[in-house]
């Protein structure tokens, strides 16, 4: 759990000041769970700058509540969370000295989301937070009011746990879970998780991850390893200690994290997921008739393949299909074998390639046709999807015919244009397992919504 906060004060010399609000979103790394936000009397006048600052002076904090007359709270908000701020160094010193003057040693682990965008966030020439939510088309409101900075936190914050590939911030966390001694049940684990579309990280006690997995009811899969008798499930169930997940509300963004993440991460039980998980492929050849053919072949990744398959009856049902489609010959496919003409030309839905008698300049052009409309190849588009929430959509990137990345974005800010999208996108590596998973989710998803740019 996190306590993302933001902190106003009167302003003046060091470890002098006195809090003027207070805001703090309980965080559970999905959604807010909790929130305090109050203004506070420091006791002290606040300097002219601060009021033009803020907009907050003397006179709206002379009825307003005491620091120890809310430390209380602070202090039920906070406790076994991580102190998560934009500049979580004056935030937390702020707090520790208002702490010590009431004789109490405020102690907490903190996280600064200044230091988390430098690393995740390098391509950004400014790292405040009020040029940072601007850049990354995160909204703000109120801004220099504790409120305001601590919801763009929030916002930022949920972002950078995206651009973790690593999974750097989670695993930290959970070490800080363990030293607490915190052992949650299986039944425990199971009753904190979604019944959505995403990706989840089951780890051991040290934090590190033991498998990655896609599912569209996240909550379905983890009780499924939870009650496996095989041995990869028997392992998960004997180290498991506890299960993070990212909600994507998209399926095809859940499979790009997951084989990205795999890649990545390395678990130590996603053995099979390193491998090839597209088994069989499409390739293009010309006979000695010079007729193209579209060959049906164990993956090779020496040739050029148009689409691959998980499955032979995969790819045959599909071969099968766009041969009849696209009016070409089951023989010259593979599909059909003989010595003759095949039994399409004898019911009329052949043209007669197989015996020589469409020339191959017409039969060629056709498989070129389906070849185009299959492949994305040099083609820029972005493939619009569902989001985490009713009030969300999700965009995937492919430009030049490579993949980009991903983004989430609010329904309230379109992506009017490819420029708006690469300020918000998480960077996803391009590679020949993305392509194919790509290629294998618009091929099965005809009412997809591309954008063609």
């Amino acid at each position: 759990m996190y306590a993302i906060l933001d902190i106003e004060t009167t302003g003046g010399q060091f470890n002098e000041e006195g809090i003027t609000e207070i805001a703090i979103y309980k965080f559970d790394g999905h959604q807010i769970v909790d929130q305090f936000i109050s203004l506070v009397n420091p006791e002290i006048p606040i300097q002219p700058f601060v009021v033009k600052l803020t907009g907050i002076n003397n006179a709206m904090l002379h009825s307003a509540p005491k620091f120890y007359e809310v430390a209380k709270r602070i202090i039920e908000i906070t406790t076994d969370c991580v102190l998560v701020a934009h500049n979580a160094s004056f935030d937390y010193r702020i707090l520790r000295t208002e702490f010590r003057r009431l004789g109490y040693d405020f102690n907490t682990k903190t996280l600064c989301t200044v230091e988390l965008s430098k690393k995740l966030l390098p391509e950004q020439t400014s790292h405040s937070l009020g040029k940072l939510v601007r850049a990354l088309g995160i909204p703000m409101a109120d801004r220099h009011r504790a409120s305001g900075d601590a919801m763009a936190t929030v916002k930022l914050f949920k972002m950078l746990l995206e651009k973790d590939l690593e999974k750097s911030i989670v695993k930290d966390f959970i070490k800080i879970e363990v030293e607490k001694g915190i052992a949650p049940k299986l039944l425990d684990i199971l009753r904190d998780l979604p019944s959505q579309t995403g990706v989840y990280y089951i780890h051991n006690k040290n934090g590190d991850i033991l498998y990655i997995g896609k599912s569209n009811n996240i909550k379905k899969r983890i009780n499924q390893h939870f009650t496996g008798i095989t041995k990869k499930s028997k392992r998960i169930q004997n180290e498991v200690y506890t299960v993070t997940f990212d909600e994507t509300g998209s399926e095809l963004i859940a499979l790009l994290k997951e084989s990205q993440e795999i890649k990545v991460n390395k678990p130590i039980l996603n053995r099979a997921q390193r491998k090839n998980i597209f088994i069989y492929a499409l390739y293009l050849e010309k006979d000695s008739n010079g007729y193209f053919n579209l060959k049906l072949q164990k993956t090779d990744g020496r040739k050029k393949e148009i689409t691959a398959f998980a499955s032979l009856q995969e790819g045959k049902s599909f071969l099968f299909s766009i041969t009849e489609k696209h009016q070409l010959c089951q023989k010259l496919n593979g599909l059909y074998e003989t010595k003759k003409e095949c039994f399409q030309y004898n019911i009329k839905e052949c043209n007669g390639a197989c015996i020589g008698i469409e020339s191959t300049e017409i039969y060629n052009a056709r498989v070129e046709n389906f070849i185009s409309n299959h492949t994305f190849e040099n083609k820029s588009m972005i493939i619009i999807s569902r989001g985490r929430n009713i009030n969300e959509r999700s965009a995937v990137l492919i430009e030049n015919g490579i993949y980009k990345g991903y983004a989430f974005y609010d329904l309230n800010y379109q992506i009017t244009n490819v420029n708006i999208l690469k300020n918000i996108l998480i960077p996803m590596e391009s590679n020949r397992d993305i392509q194919r998973i790509i290629h294998a989710y618009i091929r099965k998803n005809k009412a997809l919504k591309l954008i063609h740019f």
